[in-house]
């Protein structure tokens, strides 16, 4: 594909390497919240059209829109994270994103690797990889893969940092994860290179779930279980307050996280602290038990237990 080649000008079904961008609106629903239905349609929609311009100026082509994220994908590596980049910095300098009353961010997650092209849209586990490299990333970053990093030009290739590895769906070993600094005074804040092999050798410890007569455990061997009402997930709670795929269980970086996925949330309570989560993330730490769509006593037949053993 030569660089800038619209993406709809390939064959159907046809595999092509392309980078991939994902971009959304960080806490969004705190937006509704703050600033009302119409404020916060209008203000999420200004984003939208940022990021959608930010593709265009860089040869990329927008493949969807869904509410407050932007899926593109560039010919080039170098394209992608120059799209980001505009994409920061036009809504971190701009006064109509921060009025004193909510400061409007936006996280980045990008990757390089083969797709299947079907109807103007892409598929492909390298569109999975680069849409967990958004949740990877936290409000102002752009997160991408050493995959990406490789094929990048010098100009950013000395302008990206080695912060982390991570577990990833989809992926047998454990990925590199790169910050961008888009913004330069971040040059000088850079990290040394993480000893992977360090982290290998790392003991890992097991998460225990127990619900009524069901158990499930997350470890080196399962690093990922779901919770749901659906008859595929690892650990299946019945409930009308339940989604589906109401949330999973991660281990990564020798940690236990809980990512809600659902509609109504999850509750969390781990050491004797209360949380409320959803569609967000948060480490399990001890001994507690989750109540999946509603509050729940450590008693109730709705509870499920879990607690942390480390090696």
């Amino acid at each position: 594909m030569a660089p800038g080649e619209p993406i709809r000008a390939q064959r159907v079904g046809k595999e092509i390497e392309l980078a991939i961008l994902f971009a959304d609106v960080v806490g969004s629903t705190r937006l509704y919240e703050a600033l009302g239905d119409v404020r916060a349609r209008d203000t999420v929609g200004h984003c939208v059209d940022v990021m959608g311009q930010a593709t265009d100026n860089n040869s990329g082509t927008v493949i969807k829109t869904m509410g407050d994220e932007v899926m593109s994908s560039f010919p080039t590596a170098d394209d992608a994270l120059n799209a980001g980049s505009q994409m920061q910095q036009a809504i971190s300098d701009n006064p109509d994103f921060a009025d004193g009353e909510v400061e409007v961010m936006i996280r980045v997650g990008c990757h390089y690797g083969p797709v299947v092209l079907e109807n103007r849209d892409i598929f492909g586990a390298a569109v999975h990889t680069a849409n967990r490299m958004t949740s990877q990333a936290k409000p102002g970053q752009i997160i991408t893969t050493q995959v990406l990093v490789e094929k990048l030009g010098k100009d950013w290739k000395e302008n990206v940092r080695q912060i982390d590895i991570a577990s990833v769906h989809g992926h047998s070993e454990e990925i590199v994860l790169f910050e961008v600094l888009w913004q330069t005074e971040d040059v000088t804040a850079m990290l040394p290179i993480i000893d992977l092999e360090r982290f290998a050798n790392q003991k890992l410890g097991r998460l225990s779930l127990r619900f009524q007569d069901c158990e499930a455990a997350v470890d080196a061997a399962q690093k990922s279980v779901t919770l749901g009402r659906g008859n595929n997930n690892d650990l299946i709670v019945k409930g009308n307050l339940i989604s589906r795929l109401h949330a999973r269980i991660e281990l990564e970086r020798n940690k236990f996280l809980l990512y809600d996925q659902s509609t109504n949330g999850t509750f969390v309570y781990d050491d004797g602290k209360e949380l409320f989560l959803r569609r967000d993330d948060v480490q399990l730490n001890g001994k507690g038990y989750l109540g999946l769509g509603k509050a729940v006593t450590e008693d109730s037949p709705q509870a499920i237990h879990f607690s942390i053993k480390e090696k």
